[in-house]
């Protein structure tokens, strides 16, 4: 009997205790709480990927998909290893992220008979990721076609606090019967590139491969069986061509467990000399240090990223589980440590994209990182500079000076965009993002930015950040040209709107160039008037021209940019306004994108939007912009977007919120959350979408909540939906720790810098106050406005 498969599961007193149980019987206080949990009740075959994607456990190092270790017909495990990256087919020129030998892999037998949700019936299945703990747990009772019933407990660990190391335990129970139990641990070949070799040293499973670019991995396992009485079982191994299999076999008594505990640790030539002997050394240690001294500081790793980047919303249950869901993601996808690799399309989670950094990074992801975790941002933005070189290189090879950012990135920053994809229909069609999306180097430029202006991180903007600004103002200062008409001009390129291509003056690049112009120009002058001491070094690495800031606000000043001032509206791009209008609305029950209904070329000749682009800017540069711009842009173009990107709904979401408009910004809000929890878009096998879970911490914080930063503090400007009961989060800016909380009924705002120096807190248009840490500030509505603030007794700290 296969039972339906829910990913949120109803919180009766029986389900409640049952996932107690599971928490208790691996020492984690665990919560019932169902916004800290996601649960797949029963199993749905057809759905196993998808759940794979959304269990997967990571910490930024490696990730590795929530599969099932005993496996079924459908699954797709995957372990990627961050920043070591393989050519699979190398006369197409793309990489992919290495795929790791599956470390979970093991099967169960009762009296022979394997043990399968695929045969057999399931007398209980629940797989649950803990959000809070960063745990994978697992019930499953089994009864065979002899009416014998197994009762199995899993626990799965990536670690967060130890980034080489992951964890497994299984428990497997007789319930009504005695007999002979057999756990087999196997190694297969993985698809791809990398030659594997297995072999034993000892109690030790030591694999080791070497990828077609020359880098060397190596895996270790240690593993052993105790029965409940605490003897072990006896271990046998076997090599065989191609692959290795350790068992463990036991005749078991009714109702006594058999535990199966696995320790695995992963070094690449990236960290270490001789990959092998470090990932021996650490399983030996992990073994014998046994896994609750592993477990617990994973535990506090993770419970100290929810203290720094928490996030609550009470009265809607489902938003505060997408919430979570989100920010457990976000934190899993990176490593603070490692400023040689950055987040791709999908993290770590799945081979979509095949771990290929986009701008998603920088414009959806890095706010994030930058107001909640500086030490990942500074990680992420160091991994643009060190690939610098790369984008210098592929400017020149356009042509331009400066740098031009790869579209798809991966280890070196070389481009690794695909030069052509197979269409729905099987057309073969070109790729031209990565020849004309060129808007990625003024992406680059603003998460720079946003990152010094949040951080006041000098050392970084003085040895890395300037140079990136520098470098993409030099290729949009030549990326162009100053024509006839006195105006500059960008042509040929693509927007975010992907469904036209070879266009001429695309709003959203000409003035993401022209803000990435002005910015560098300023960062020169401040470092040539205010920091002298640096301003020579800088200067001299640089070749920084005397006249070159006045060169660059000169072109930024004469950008084409679409803009009436009599509509206030935005031209996407220079004929725009001629193109077909189509109702979108006429196609709303979809199920295929617009553009394979259209066809390419109705699709172009449309004024049909794949995603935010016009839109985009308002949620980037909101203080460029008066509101009126904002609010006819964003009513001229949201009935034209058609949302065939999963980057589109949280970022309307975003500018509604911002508008006014909450029970608009809360759709978009839950159609960015479905794109993954309801698997929204049908491609969530493929990993999660990292960049649309940054989008809506961003509608929650930016958008709902309404903060804005200016130089002398924050803004706040809360839009709070009707089912948000309360909205309160944490963030960081310039060395200070403030969390904030917002209430809809009755509407108050209260501050708590918690740690930092005092600061200026606006609300509003009105209502200014230097706030510090000695006490909680609270503005409550008095009529139709904002009361002044007032100390408080009330209290955020936990």
């Amino acid at each position: 009997m296969i039972k339906k498969s829910i990913l949120h599961a109803p919180a009766s007193e029986g389900w409640a205790m049952t996932l107690s149980d599971m928490f208790s019987s691996i020492n984690v206080p665990g919560s019932v709480d169902p916004s800290w949990v996601l649960i797949e009740e029963g199993f749905t075959l057809a759905r196993e990927r998808e759940v794979e994607s959304l269990f997967t456990l990571s910490n930024g190092y490696v990730g590795t998909r929530g599969s099932l270790p005993e496996g079924t017909s459908l699954s797709a495990p995957a372990t990627l290893l961050a920043g070591v990256y393989e050519a699979i087919d190398p006369s197409a020129g793309s990489l992919e992220l290495a795929n790791l030998p599956d470390w979970t892999r093991l099967q169960i037998l009762v009296e022979g008979r394997l043990l399968s949700l695929e045969s057999g019936e399931i007398v209980e299945h629940r797989r649950v990721l803990d959000l809070r703990h960063g745990l994978l747990l697992r019930r499953w009772r089994h009864q065979d076609g002899t009416g014998r019933v197994t009762g199995l407990q899993f626990m799965r660990l990536v670690s967060l606090h130890d980034r080489h190391l992951f964890a497994q335990s299984v428990g497997v129970t007789p319930e009504n019967y005695a007999g002979t139990i057999a756990i087999e641990c196997s190694w297969e070949h993985v698809p791809g590139g990398t030659v594997w070799r297995p072999k034993i040293e000892g109690e030790t499973v030591l694999i080791e491969g070497a990828t077609t670019r020359g880098a060397t991995i190596a895996m270790a396992h240690r593993s052993e069986v105790r029965l409940e009485a605490g003897s072990a079982v006896k271990r046998t191994t076997d090599i065989q061509t191609g692959g290795l299999v350790e068992r463990w076999a036991c005749p078991a008594k009714m109702n006594e467990a058999a535990t199966f505990t696995r320790f695995a640790a992963v070094y690449s030539s990236r960290e270490t000399d001789d990959p092998a002997v470090s990932a021996s050394r650490h399983v030996r240690r992990a073994y014998e240090a046994g896994l609750e001294a592993h477990l617990a500081p994973h535990i506090r790793a993770w419970e100290d990223r929810w203290r720094a980047a928490g996030l609550e919303v009470t009265g809607d249950e489902s938003a505060q589980q997408a919430l979570r869901f989100a920010l457990y993601h976000l934190n899993s996808a990176v490593n603070p440590n490692d400023e040689h690799v950055s987040v791709g399309a999908r993290g770590l989670t799945g081979s979509v994209y095949k771990g290929h950094v986009f701008w998603d990074t920088e414009i959806y992801l890095l706010p994030f990182y930058t107001f909640t975790y500086p030490a990942a941002a500074r990680a992420l933005l160091m991994y643009r500079f060190h690939t610098l070189p790369a984008a210098r290189d592929r400017a020149r090879s356009f042509g331009y000076e400066g740098a031009l950012y790869a579209w798809e990135s991966a280890d070196t920053g070389d481009d690794v965009t695909p030069a052509s994809v197979v269409a729905p229909n099987g057309e073969v069609v070109e790729v031209l993002t990565g020849m004309q999306e060129h808007h990625i180097s003024a992406d680059v430029a603003h998460a720079v930015w946003q990152y010094w202006q949040a951080t006041a991180d000098e050392p970084f903007f003085l040895t890395a950040g300037i140079d990136i600004l520098v470098e993409t103002a030099r290729f949009w200062a030549t990326r162009g040209r100053l024509e006839q008409d006195g105006r500059y001009h960008i042509r040929t390129v693509i927007g975010p709107d992907e469904y036209h291509e070879s266009v001429d003056d695309n709003a959203f690049t000409n003035v993401m160039a022209q803000w990435n112009l002005e910015r560098a120009a300023e960062a020169v002058e401040w470092i040539r008037s205010s920091r002298h001491d640096a301003w020579r070094t800088v200067a001299e690495r640089l070749r920084i021209k005397p006249d070159e800031a006045d060169a660059w606000r000169r072109i930024a000043g004469a950008m084409v940019t679409g803009f009436d001032p009599r509509t206030n509206l935005f031209e996407q791009f220079a004929g725009f306004f001629r193109l077909e209008d189509l109702d979108l609305e006429a196609y709303r029950a979809r199920t295929v994108p617009i553009d394979v209904i259209l066809g390419r070329e109705r699709t172009q000749r449309s004024k049909v939007v794949k995603q935010a682009d016009v839109i985009a800017l308002s949620a980037i540069l909101w203080e460029r912009f008066p509101y009126a711009v904002h609010d006819a842009n964003f009513r001229y173009y949201e009935p034209r977007t058609a949302h065939g990107s999963s980057l589109s709904p949280s970022f309307h979401a975003l500018v509604s919120a911002r508008l006014g408009n909450v029970d608009l910004a809360l759709r978009y809000f839950r159609e960015a959350a479905a794109i993954d929890l309801s698997n929204h878009m049908g491609n969530a096998s493929g990993g999660v979408h990292i960049a649309s879970l940054g989008g809506l911490w961003q509608t929650a914080v930016f958008g709902m909540g309404g903060v804005r930063f200016r130089d002398e503090g924050l803004i706040l400007d809360p839009h709070l939906p009707a089912s948000w009961k309360t909205l309160s989060f944490s963030l960081q800016w310039r060395g200070r720790e403030v969390a904030i909380m917002i209430n809809r009924e009755p509407a108050q705002v209260t501050v708590d810098l918690r740690a930092g120096e005092p600061m200026i807190i606006k609300l509003g248009q009105e209502m200014v106050r230097t706030i510090d840490s000695t006490h909680c500030f609270t503005a409550r509505v008095s009529g139709s406005t904002w009361s002044g603030w007032e100390e408080s007794s009330r209290s955020l700290r936990t």
